[in-house]
């Protein structure tokens, strides 16, 4: 099988877009063939039956000129053609794959419903994402496929070998970009409440939003007098993960509904419990005590949630992470991913 995958980035380091590195590692295992589109990519990430054409550089009219060039020669005897992310090359694929007669595959996962989108929609051949909450349109296209979590290297050992009794320091962790879509600020000023709990941020600022965020959130860290208490710290590389969740005893997450972030799915690889406010996590935290979802709005909800783990000893903790583990792994692995792909290229 040939499959043809495109993609923004293709670098492992990458603390954003690094996952999708073992995305295409699981899918390369499953296919005779994998040939990578990429506006970028770091040497030597990938196995040796993926080729990877690079196709960035120059405005984007110039990109998508060398997309069309590069995608062209590769349609003939490919099985289908990936787009991770990218409504835009979906978008352009589609024409150029029909008269190979290959489906064009859809994979986003986010709450923005763009015109772009959907048109990309109407001319794939099947639009796959997380779950049906993921994908912000309508669509009997839509194939759910879980998330994709490469959960290598997420332990639970180092979790168990704290002896913490509850009511010492809560160490509260938050993973991914310093944007307003993240809800920090509820964060913090929830922190505030809670004596016994720390807030550490490690998030990337990629954008001009997202930098002048980062600003916004440490005004507010002094306003709240959290100093000591709470800091932002540079993003975390895709080795380091597992680290930061070993040294924290809950990974908070207050992302804007509609989009499941892999954070939370990554911290449950290493048996972290974790807050959230997405109702995308229900079936993730259904039936755990105490609860662990909280209302996005509401700093008070969420200090009620972390007082609460705080009560708890450090086994009652770990044994809310082991559960997290087990549900995470059975419906997000990148392997069961890569599998649904593969499937869903298949029925074409």
């Amino acid at each position: 099988m040939k499959l043809i995958f495109v993609t923004q980035q293709v670098d492992p380091a990458d603390p954003v877009l690094g996952a999708t590195v073992a995305k295409l590692r699981a899918l390369a295992a499953q296919v005779d063939e994998l040939v990578v589109l990429s506006l970028d990519a770091a040497p030597g990430s990938l196995p040796p039956n993926c080729r990877v054409r690079t196709f960035g550089g120059g405005t984007k009219a110039m990109r998508g000129l060398r997309f069309v060039r590069a995608l062209v020669p590769e349609l003939r005897g490919a099985d289908a053609v990936l787009a991770h992310m990218c409504p835009i090359y979906a978008l352009l694929a589609a024409p150029l794959a029909r008269p190979f007669r290959v489906p064009v595959l859809l994979w986003f996962a986010h709450w923005r419903a763009s015109s772009l989108l959907r048109a990309a929609t109407a001319v794939s051949t099947n639009v796959l994402s997380v779950d049906r909450r993921s994908f912000p349109l309508e669509t009997p296209k839509l194939v759910p496929l879980g998330h994709g979590i490469d959960f290598t290297g997420l332990e639970c050992a180092a979790l168990e070998d704290r002896e913490h009794p509850g009511g010492e320091e809560l160490r509260a962790i938050v993973l991914g970009r310093t944007s307003p879509a993240k809800g920090i600020e509820t964060i913090l000023r929830a922190v505030r409440q809670v004596p016994e709990a720390r807030l550490d941020v490690y998030g990337t600022s990629g954008s001009n939003e997202e930098r002048a965020h980062r600003a916004e959130l440490e005004r507010l860290i002094r306003e709240l007098r959290l100093d000591g208490r709470a800091a932002i710290h540079d993003p975390v590389p895709r080795n380091r993960i597992g680290e930061i969740h070993a040294n924290a005893d809950v990974l908070i997450n207050n992302m804007r509904a509609g989009a499941p972030d892999k954070a939370v799915y990554e911290a449950c690889g290493s048996c972290l419990p974790v807050l959230a406010s997405n109702p995308s996590f229900d079936g993730l935290f259904a039936g755990i005590e105490p609860l662990l979802r909280f209302q996005r709005e509401s700093p008070d909800d969420l200090a009620a949630r972390l007082q609460a783990l705080a009560a708890l000893s450090a086994h009652e903790r770990v044994a809310i992470g082991r559960t997290l583990r087990e549900r995470a792994v059975s419906s997000h692995s990148v392997d069961s991913w890569a599998a649904g792909v593969l499937e869903s290229a298949a029925r074409g």
